[in-house]
């Protein structure tokens, strides 16, 4: 019963729901005459040719509930989620710009607060932007851009058969009132070691040791891993029991459809796994083989002796977007 729960719960959480209409919008956006654009959507950044690299580009909006319920957070939380889309790839971020737009000035005071405690926590500087100050609502969206060596890029498409699933995150957070699904991992930690959470992604992308990877976003560490899995034309099976939980009375539904304030979903080959854990462990975090990918294009659950299936790609969508290019290096 409790596998059907979990099932239920992350088919219709909007976390995932929200992504259907992604590609309804890309077909209106085509790209493939641009001859230097090497990875687009289902990717968690745009990856420009630029010379022995890739210029990572990515931009975030923050939903507006969160906006009314923490506006420090909003802030905060702007920042954060572009950070990891770079670390996401194997990249180092370099930039942001932000657009603003204010009701209320108290809270536009708090948006800043935020934007300026994570700005100096992760030291990646917002260098411009645009503000609308005589709005009917309240909005913060922040792009950012990044750099990643062409060999070391890590795609969310390129997940391969007989790969081992791994989740990686910090469970030593806490939510924060009124979020429910959002934990919070980094603002009481030392910025030393939130920078080097970040840094280990580039070490991961540096060795050349996982095949594809996501940071873990809105729709929770599965819904995330359902995207990778998608976008890159494969199925999985995941076994909830192996997935890190923070210590404590953490309720499991909760803690399977939360943002991660930092948290990765990784496939790669098996005799890579161990050092990619060993490397979340040495910054504090945990990791664990969660499962396998396969090429079923099903993407099931599993639970005890239980096994049920979550989405069925020949039918299901998360965002629909489907890899059209190919690295050249690869």
């Amino acid at each position: 019963m409790m596998l059907d729960k979990i099932v239920e719960a992350i088919k219709t959480f909007p976390g995932v729901t929200r992504k259907h209409t992604i590609h309804e919008i890309v077909k209106y956006l085509p790209t493939n005459s641009f001859a230097n654009i090497a990875a687009n959507e289902g990717e968690d950044a745009a990856a420009i040719e630029y010379g022995d690299n890739y210029l990572l580009f990515a931009a975030d909006g923050i939903m507006e509930s969160l906006l009314k319920i923490n506006p420090f957070y909003a802030g905060y939380f702007a920042v954060l989620v572009n950070i990891n889309d770079i670390a996401a790839m194997g990249g180092r971020a370099l930039a942001m710009v932000d657009v603003m737009s204010v009701k209320d000035e108290r809270i536009c005071s708090q948006i800043l607060k935020g934007m300026e405690y994570a700005v100096k926590k992760f030291n990646v500087p917002i260098v411009g932007g645009h503000t609308h100050p005589d709005c009917q609502y309240h909005a913060i969206d922040i792009s950012i851009i990044g750099t990643v060596p062409k060999a070391d890029i890590i795609l969310s498409s390129t997940a391969k058969c007989g790969d081992d699933i791994i989740f990686a995150m910090d469970t030593y957070g806490f939510f924060p009132p009124d979020l429910k699904y959002a934990y919070d991992t980094t603002t009481n930690k030392e910025d030393k070691l939130v920078r080097s959470q970040i840094e280990a992604m580039h070490e991961i992308a540096s060795k050349r040791l996982v095949h594809a990877a996501k940071d873990i976003s809105n729709p929770g560490c599965i819904g995330t891993m359902g995207m990778l899995l998608e976008s890159s034309g494969k199925g999985g099976c995941v076994d909830i029991d192996k997935i890190p939980v923070p210590s404590g009375n953490v309720d499991l539904i909760q803690w399977i459809l939360s943002y991660q304030g930092y948290g990765f979903v990784l496939s790669c080959s098996p005799k890579n796994s161990q050092e990619v854990i060993d490397i979340f462990k040495n910054v504090e975090c945990e990791g664990a083989i969660v499962g396998k990918v396969n090429d079923s294009q099903i993407f099931s659950l599993k639970m005890g002796t239980e096994e049920k299936i979550l989405f069925d790609f020949n039918n299901d969508i998360i965002t629909g977007c489907n890899p059209i290019r190919k690295l050249k290096h690869q």
